[in-house]
This record gives C-alpha cells, sequence and structure tokens, in this order.
C-alpha cells in the first residue's frame, strides 16, 4: 500500500505531505495488527488529501468510498483490492491504538462515521460548543424596556424613494395602477398585498404634490403588512448572545449592523455616566478590514442618533490576527481561553471565509459574556482552508424561527413572522437571511446574473444574458477574444499609472488601483494568474506605461502579499504598489528617490516598505477568484478556463461576478458555465450535525 501511495504522490495526485503522514500512521500500529497496516495506511493517506482539499473529514459511506480520493475507477479497485470488507472499516479502526472517539489522544479520531486528524476534530468540537453555548436568548436585563420604540426610530418609514419611483414615471404611458402598486410594495416592504385598500391607496398616490402628502398612507399600509428583513435582523441579533446575518451584495448588511451597534448602545445611560459596550470590529484580510472601516464609517454618520451614542460606535476595523495578537513565528495567539479579548460585542465581517482553525481560535478567545455578530454571505466560496462554517451554520436558515423567538420578534418589530411548523435548531433563532438588495434593482444585469447563478440552473444564466443588460457583457472565448481581453485590462490600468506619472499621493494610486482587476478560476496557464499576469505586463511595457527590463522590481508594480509576516502588519491578500518615496523638497541631488511598496492598512493609514523587506509576494494585475473575496471592483473583468475544471463551481462563479460594483466583462465558454452553474461546493464536516 505504501508503495502504491509513493506512486500516487511521484505523480501528482497525493501531496507528500500525504504519503508521510499514512507512512507515519502505519508505523504506529504496531504488529499486533499487521493485517490492517494497508488498510489504516490509505485512510491516513485519504484523510489527509481531503483536509488538503478543504474537507475537514473523510465521510465513511459506501458512496464515498467507492472512489478513492476521487481517483478513477480502474485505480481505485486497485487500492482497495485485498482491503477488508468496507463493512468492517468502523470496527477495525475502533479497535486501533492510533484511533479513538477524542477521548484520547491519538492521530486519528473516529465518531459518526467520519474520520477526522484529532486536531481537527478538536477544532470542529470547540466551534460547535462554543457556538450551541452562546446560540441562546439573551439576558432579559439586556433588553431595553423600550427597545421597540429604539428599532422603530432606527428603521423608520421613509417615503423618500417611492416619491422618487411615482415621479419618474408620472404623465407617462408607464404611469398605471399596477405600476405604482409595484413601487409601493418594493419601496415599503409590503408582503401582504391583498390585506390592503388599494383604491384608497392610489388615490393617495395620484393626489400627493409633495413627499408629505405620502404620510397618509401610514394607516392604509400597516406595518403588520410589510417586513423589513434588516429590521428583524437587527431584532434577532438583540435578543441573541450569537447572531449571523447573511446576505448577498447591496443587501445592507454594513447598514444594519450599524443601526444594530447604536441599539446595543442605546441600552445603556450614557448621560447618567454608564459604560457603553466595548464594540470590535475584525475581517479576515486586510482588504476586508479597510472596506469594513469605510462602510461602517460612512454607515455610522448617517445615523439619526445622538452624537454621543455615535461616538460611541466604533468605525475602525482589524483583522483577527491583529485582535487575537499574533505571535511571529508561531501559531499561537496572545489571546485564548486563558487570556480573553477584552470586549463585550465582536462584529466579524467576511465570516465566510474564515476556515475551521481560525474560527475556533476566535470563539476560543471570547469572554463568556460577549455578543458575537457575524456577517457573510452564505452563497460565496468558501474558505480556502480546511471548513465551510457559515456555510454549515447557515444550514438552518431556511427552518424559520422558534414559536417563541417569532413572537418576540414580532413584538419587537410589529411585523408578522410565522413560526416554523416543526422544533428547529437553537441556532435557527440565530439566524436572519437579508434578501432584499438595494445596490442591485431590477434593471441590474450583475443583480440578476447573480440570483440566476445561485439558483443552480443554466437555462436562467442564458436568459440573463439575453436581456441585454447595460451593465454586464459576455464574451465567448476565442483567439480574438482573448486579445480583447488583455487589451481591455491594459487599458483599464493606464488609469493609475497615469497617477504614478503625475506623482500622485500613493492612497489617490492605491484607490484608483482598486477600481480594477481581473479575476481567474486557476493560477497556472493561458487562463490563470500567472500566464495573464505576464500578458498584461508585457501589453503595459508596449503601451509605455512600465518599463520591466531593468529590475524586478519597477515603478507601478502591484503586488499581493501570500504569506503572512506579523513583525511588518502585512497579511495574506494584502495589496500593494511600488512607487517612490515622495521627495523631501531638497535639490541638492545627493540622493536618488527609492521604491518602496505602499499599502493601505485597516486604518485607512498608508504604509510604505522595501521591496527588500517584503514577504512572500507576487504579482496582481490578475488575481484568483479565492483571493478577491472582500473585495469589489467598479470594473471586474472574470475569464474562466475554456476547459471545465473540478475547481469550476456554482460558488466560484457567483463570487466573482458579485465583485463588480459597477460593470462586469464575462469571459467563458458557455458550456464550461453551464457545467460550473450545475455544481456546488460541499465540503465535508460534521459541524452541522454537531449543531443541529
Amino acid at each position: 500500500m505504501l508503495k502504491r501511495l509513493q506512486d500516487l504522490t511521484k505523480q501528482g495526485v497525493l501531496r507528500p505531505l500525504d504519503y508521510q503522514f499514512a507512512k507515519f500512521i502505519a508505523q504506529r500500529v504496531g504488529e499486533s495488527y499487521h493485517e490492517y497496516h494497508d488498510l489504516v495506511a490509505l485512510l491516513a493517506a485519504w484523510v489527509s488529501h481531503e483536509l488538503g482539499k478543504g474537507n475537514v473529514c473523510l465521510v465513511l459511506d459506501e458512496k464515498s468510498t467507492k472512489r478513492v480520493m476521487d481517483l478513477p475507477i480502474k485505480y481505485s479497485v486497485a487500492l482497495l483490492e485485498g482491503l477488508p470488507d468496507f463493512n468492517r472499516w468502523a470496527t477495525i479502526l475502533a479497535e486501533l491504538p492510533v484511533v479513538s472517539d477524542g477521548q484520547s489522544a491519538t492521530p486519528l479520531v473516529l465518531t459518526d462515521q467520519r474520520l477526522y486528524l484529532h486536531r481537527y476534530w478538536h477544532f470542529e468540537k470547540i466551534v460547535a460548543q462554543k457556538l450551541t453555548n452562546t446560540a441562546q436568548a439573551a439576558a432579559p436585563s439586556a433588553l431595553a424596556s423600550d427597545m421597540t420604540a429604539v428599532l422603530d426610530a432606527l428603521f423608520p418609514r421613509t417615503y423618500g424613494f417611492l416619491y422618487e419611483a411615482l415621479a419618474a414615471f408620472k404623465g407617462r404611458e408607464t404611469d398605471t395602477p399596477q405600476a405604482r402598486r409595484e413601487q409601493v410594495c418594493d419601496k415599503l416592504d409590503v408582503i401582504a398585498p391583498a390585506a390592503l385598500d388599494w383604491s384608497a391607496i392610489d388615490a393617495v398616490l395620484q393626489q400627493a404634490s409633495q413627499i408629505g402628502d405620502l404620510a397618509a398612507l401610514d394607516k392604509l399600509v400597516p406595518t403588520s403588512a410589510c417586513l423589513n428583513w434588516q429590521k428583524v435582523a437587527a431584532a434577532m441579533a438583540l435578543t441573541r448572545q450569537f447572531a449571523v446575518i447573511s446576505g448577498g451584495p447591496g443587501t445592507g448588511k454594513t447598514t444594519t449592523v450599524a443601526k444594530l451597534l447604536a441599539a446595543l448602545v442605546m441600552e445603556v445611560d450614557l448621560t447618567a455616566g454608564q459604560e457603553a459596550p466595548t464594540i470590535k470590529l475584525v475581517a479576515p484580510t486586510g482588504k476586508a478590514a479597510a472596506r469594513l472601516t469605510e462602510s461602517i464609517g460612512s454607515a455610522v454618520k448617517s445615523l439619526s442618533v445622538d452624537a454621543i451614542v455615535k461616538e460611541n460606535i466604533p468605525t475602525q476595523s482589524s483583522t483577527i490576527h491583529r485582535l487575537l495578537g499574533a505571535i511571529p513565528n508561531s501559531v499561537d495567539f496572545r489571546h485564548h481561553r486563558d487570556n480573553p479579548l477584552h470586549l463585550d460585542v465582536l462584529v466579524v465581517d467576511e465570516a465566510s471565509m474564515i476556515d475551521l482553525p481560525m474560527m475556533a481560535r476566535l470563539l476560543d478567545a471570547l469572554p463568556p459574556h460577549a455578543k458575537l455578530i457575524l456577517l457573510g454571505d452564505k452563497d460565496q466560496l468558501a474558505s480556502v482552508e480546511a471548513g465551510a462554517v457559515l456555510g454549515d451554520i447557515c444550514a438552518f436558515i431556511d427552518q424559520g424561527y422558534s414559536s417563541q423567538q417569532a413572537t418576540q420578534l414580532n413584538q419587537l418589530t410589529g411585523y408578522q413572522l410565522s413560526s416554523a411548523q416543526q422544533g428547529v435548531s437553537t441556532v435557527a433563532d440565530s439566524l436572519c437571511m437579508l434578501r432584499k438588495s438595494y445596490r442591485f434593482h431590477a434593471k441590474s444585469g450583475i443583480g440578476q446574473l447573480a440570483k440566476a447563478i445561485n439558483s443552480g440552473k443554466p437555462q436562467l444564466v442564458d436568459r440573463v444574458w439575453e436581456q441585454g443588460f447595460a451593465d454586464i457583457r459576455n464574451y465567448p472565448l476565442s483567439a480574438d477574444n482573448y486579445q480583447t481581453l488583455i487589451k481591455m485590462t491594459v487599458n483599464f490600468y493606464r488609469d493609475y499609472l497615469d497617477l504614478i506619472e503625475q506623482q500622485a499621493s500613493p492612497s489617490d494610486v492605491l484607490a484608483a488601483f482598486s477600481q480594477v482587476r481581473l479575476l481567474c478560476a486557476l493560477r497556472e496557464g493561458d487562463f490563470g494568474v500567472q500566464g495573464l499576469n505576464q500578458r498584461i505586463e508585457r501589453g503595459l511595457e508596449r503601451a509605455g506605461k512600465i518599463s520591466t527590463s531593468d529590475d524586478t522590481w519597477y515603478l507601478g508594480r502591484p503586488v499581493m502579499i501570500t504569506r503572512n509576516d506579523h513583525g511588518l502588519g502585512l497579511y495574506n491578500g494584502d495589496i500593494g504598489i511600488a512607487m517612490y518615496e515622495p521627495s523631501n523638497g531638497s535639490n541638492d541631488g545627493a540622493s536618488t528617490p527609492r521604491l518602496r511598496v505602499y499599502f493601505e492598512m485597516p486604518d485607512g493609514s498608508i504604509y510604505g516598505v522595501l521591496p527588500s523587506r517584503l514577504p512572500e509576494h507576487e504579482t496582481v494585475y490578475a488575481m484568483t477568484v479565492h483571493k478577491s473575496q472582500g473585495s469589489e471592483f467598479a470594473d471586474t473583468l472574470m475569464v474562466l478556463p475554456k476547459d471545465y475544471s473540478p475547481i469550476l463551481t456554482r460558488e466560484l462563479v457567483y463570487t466573482g461576478v458579485t465583485r463588480a460594483k459597477a460593470r462586469l466583462h464575462f469571459f467563458a465558454q458557455p458550456d464550461v458555465v453551464t457545467r460550473a452553474v450545475r455544481i456546488s461546493t460541499e465540503r465535508a464536516s460534521g459541524l452541522a450535525r454537531l449543531l443541529s
């Protein structure tokens, strides 16, 4: 067996780590179990291999074990030849000294027909226990008696958008009762239109000559006929110690959490000298943290609350690594169970990017009383490393609320939420899905395309392309369109390079560069990051915008950090651009300006580092969709390989498309897109089962 595994390693099917782990485990089984050496060697290599693919465990069922490591059937049959019958595997493993149920310190853990590496079983237990313990109703004293009024004030009904919509087509052929009815339902979040008196409502709409005239709708369209999911999410988070607010791009996750934080601050009497809760904001990467800082700052500024409340809502975000206190050259952090974080409320943005080990460490460092709020899009790609924590948690999001929670939310919001017919998981009462996109309206191709991709139905995707939306362009792959992709990308990147020539500030240059990105599914080849970066560099050089002949480092080179450097405060995914140091004003000519690589830090400051000091990095005109998570670009170009690859899934296409904020340029073969949209990522883990 070890010889076969070694051959697979030489062929690139297995990692050297997988083979060495199998060898290590087989040597420790002992001669008493020599007849099972082959089985345990195979399973050890297999579980390590699955971890490399992002799966937390190996599920031991007949379906998954018919294809060993997804190998072709002939290889699977050869590996399984001579091994005990599958139905005996669990019994055999339970007898071996290298396997336990987790209660003993063994390298492998077998539980519920799932085989884990011990540390990943431990991480999963920590996450499940912490979330189950915190997914409880908040203490009654934590809810202010006037919280209903606070929520009404934070989520008021406004008629500005409705008035603008009505004015836009007033007097035109499109000004029909049906059109007006649709605008009322959309702008006022009406979910029970049949219960309304539309003749009376239409009379108000036709006679309204100013926004104030629409106030008559307060009685005609009661709150009980409406449903604003942002308000429900805030109310839910107020009632729970742990909460997840999920939603696609533009659904208002940041706006919702800003109002939620205002409500939490308003629970204490600041004027009487009571201390406001200590709130921390974090995201998995520096770029995501910078975006959270920007968006939460804007959201807090627009809140209609007292200045003293705003002053106690933080707007500065940091990375999770910085919050936990990363220790250089160590996987450990300064904050953990025995040295917990000093906070009362923790908001974590882009939670879909957080892998199982990092989530375990974050939860382990939370003080027992702390409120945890996770924000993220459950439909995005799972984390690069093992696990799909947000996806596992959100597996219960469609269960509905328990009768007790539904009653409480109805009291707080004035809505009429129905409760689930059957018992729900405790975690389900801590979840809310924002369902309305405020960025992508009905005329937005990006929003419609994302929705069609999420449906898993390629025919709906085709239908979106056929409608001719102005903000999306589809380019079937061909030799000509490949050149179009390169030329288009080169032209887009001229803007930031022009600013460098004009000696603009690093912050302006970084802002211009962040408006555009080419996203790929692969790393290698003509359609991967490496090949496209080289072609874009050559195109920019031919255009006279950069000069790469002298050195690896050239003026304007954009790079992305690929390995964390806690000492420098630079982390995987951070993007910087090489520019000359600003002149000090001296004209003595004694020194030439040096190149530095400038990064925007999570707090918005600009940090310059000498190229020689940078940790591992790569050129980043093009980047993978995985690396783009937590970012958005005004113009997004996206290219898929001409042939289907297993890496292409619905989640990958959806994540890439939703990075586009204003315009999407999509280069792909129709048959490749069809296959990708039909295939959804499924990561093996036991977290959802534990949470149920």
